[in-house]
């Protein structure tokens, strides 16, 4: 099973792949992102990928072949496609950012543990 961080690995470069963005948008909302649970994520970063899911599902389908992401994308302009794909990569950079963080603080705090059992 996939970690978030590599999901939202994923979703990113979904989007930076060949293909018109509203396909890529599609594809990287259907494959890597819908899965996420926005409870695995900090609270700042859960609001964001729900506004993107939001966005992605809004609305509704025309027949029974297409979903509510098909008909989301078909009503999008490329403009809004590009302003949620960019929404999605900033979203996977903020997760980024705390991991290395988190990770910074988790080394710092061994450190001192090893620091004081050496004394």
């Amino acid at each position: 099973m996939s970690t978030v961080m590599e999901q939202m690995q994923r979703a990113a470069l979904t989007l930076a792949c060949a293909g018109t963005i509203k396909d890529r948008l599609a594809s990287a909302y259907r494959d890597h992102l819908a899965p996420i649970e926005s409870a695995d994520l900090p609270r700042d970063l859960a609001e964001d990928l729900i506004a993107v899911r939001r966005a992605m599902v809004r609305e509704r389908p025309l027949c029974r072949s297409e979903d509510a992401v098909q008909a989301t994308v078909r009503k999008m302009s490329n403009d809004e496609a590009v302003e949620i794909a960019g929404r999605v990569v900033m979203l996977f950079g903020a997760l980024c950012g705390q991991s290395q963080h988190a990770h910074k603080l988790a080394a710092g705090n061994g450190a001192a543990v090893l620091h004081i059992n050496r004394a």
